[in-house]
């Protein structure tokens, strides 16, 4: 690294905490910070963060990051943010005090009231690429305005501002105090249109949405302020979605790949150079959108909500605390194997079923249990991608997020795929992709050191067991 090298502050805000990392232009992570948060669960179907908490911990991510750095920090040009899509805040304008939770991505309280607008479903999808669902933002905020009175009376007062996490987290940190939307994050709203690139209007009026309390779009490349930390100024000129900034990890993405971020929950996006044609039971959205719209890239994508969450899930319900470190060693000695049909959170891509009731079909020991439910995150997955060969054979799959450290987890999506599984040594694919974004895409955006491949291999259990599977839940989804 040289003296005039320049560096990028990627900050991402996850589920369960901040990171922060600075990165050179070749794509070598120079330092880092990490800041938990907490996930509150206030009732059955809620999810939620502390905003209060959510800011406190990006800034003490940051502080982490660069004042270890000493002069070098000085050579950070820009920053860029990643946040959860579709998790929401309500604030003041004027003071800037959160008036709502952060209500998370995951959150469905507002399920029933959304079911009202079914039979309009296929035109909303037209429009934003999304299925009618209760994780996009449009039912949480109409579920703030309808029972939050302090969000209430600020809309009486002209004081209210909501919509992304990420807005709120940009008129937080920055000196200007911006109210900005970017591409990515307002999409997940479904209140975004991808032609038109802004609020859509009929939609704010089905959903009672006032567009005065929203930000203004921009693109995600863009002047959204400065960023002041350890005493110094950054100017913030990326904004984007967690799952959209992993694409980019490793440079500018592949149209012949798909690519799975195995988290809280499991996301696998195709990318196109163009708003892809719809493919039932998927959806399209926006990854990028450059200033002065020069360059938009598309994205064919599923959702599996119950990833990480599943499985979390299931350590409670068996009462095995020790799940996440004994996976391994399960998953390479299951054996016989119980079914598990997947609802945590709802069953996502391509069944949309929000009220799906989860279930095992079989006796078994709870550790084989445990290995029932990451067999059910790695069959919907393969459904999606088969879905996906809609608009071209898949060439290749690329693995990222927690979750794909697991060997035997991308083991299982070779082999069932027929598809080599590559997975990145650097685990934080969303801060590279930011990173790799801020630095504008560079040719020479390389990996410090090569990842693994996993090649598939004849597993004819593993296929019997899918078949089996995926009889077993369109037989539920027929009940």
């Amino acid at each position: 690294m040289t003296a005039r090298e320049p560096l990028f502050l990627a900050l991402d805000q996850g589920g369960h905490a901040s990171r922060a990392l600075v990165f050179d232009r070749a794509g070598t992570r120079v330092s880092a910070g990490v800041s938990a948060i907490d996930v509150l669960h206030p009732r059955p179907e809620w999810i939620e963060h502390d905003p209060e908490r959510v800011v406190e911990s990006l800034s003490a991510a940051m502080r982490q990051a660069l004042v270890p750095l000493g002069e070098k920090a000085g050579r950070i040009t820009c920053a860029g943010l990643a946040t959860q899509r579709s998790s929401i805040v309500c604030w003041d304008r004027h003071s800037g005090a959160a008036l709502s939770p952060v209500i998370s991505w995951q959150d469905r309280r507002a399920q029933a009231w959304l079911a009202q607008f079914a039979a309009q479903a296929d035109r909303i999808q037209a429009i934003t690429g999304l299925r009618l669902s209760p994780h996009y933002g449009a039912s949480k905020l109409r579920w703030c305005l309808d029972h939050l009175p302090a969000v209430a009376t600020a809309r009486r007062d002209g004081r209210l501002a909501f919509g992304p996490l990420a807005s709120f987290l940009s008129f937080r940190l920055l000196d200007e105090h911006p109210l900005y939307a970017d591409a990515v994050n307002a999409a997940r709203t479904q209140l975004w249109g991808l032609d038109a690139r802004d609020w859509d209007p009929g939609l704010l009026t089905l959903f009672g949405i006032p567009r005065a309390a929203l930000p203004v779009c921009v693109a995600n490349r863009h002047a959204f302020g400065t960023l002041r930390t350890a005493g110094q100024p950054i100017p913030l000129t990326l904004s984007t979605g967690d799952q959209a900034a992993a694409l980019f990890s490793d440079g500018r993405p592949r149209m012949d790949s798909a690519y799975i971020n195995l988290g809280t929950g499991a996301f696998v996006q195709r990318p196109c150079a163009e708003r892809p044609e719809s493919v039932p039971g998927l959806l399209n959205g926006i990854v990028f959108q450059d200033q002065d719209n020069t360059e938009s890239i598309y994205v064919l994508e599923g959702t599996v909500n119950g990833a990480g969450a599943a499985l979390q899930w299931a350590a409670d319900q068996l009462n095995l605390p020790d799940l996440e470190t004994q996976l391994p060693g399960w998953l390479a000695d299951a054996g016989d194997v119980p079914l598990f049909l997947n609802g945590i959170s709802g069953l996502g891509a391509p069944f949309w079923v929000p009220d799906f009731r989860s279930r095992f079909i079989g006796a078994a020991e709870d550790w084989r249990k445990a290995v029932a439910v990451a067999d059910s995150i790695v069959f919907l997955l393969y459904v999606n991608l088969k879905r996906m060969d809609a608009a071209g054979r898949i060439q290749r799959l690329v693995a990222t997020g927690g979750l794909a450290q697991i060997d035997g987890m991308c083991r299982r999506l070779a082999d069932l795929s027929g598809l080599s599984v590559y997975r990145p040594l650097e685990s934080e694919a969303t801060a590279r992709g930011t990173a790799c974004l801020l630095a504008g895409l560079p040719a020479r955006w390389r990996e410090p050191e090569t990842g693994m491949t996993f090649k598939p291999s004849e597993n004819r259990l593993l296929r019997a067991r899918f078949e089996r599977w995926h009889a077993a839940l369109l037989n539920a989804l027929n009940e």
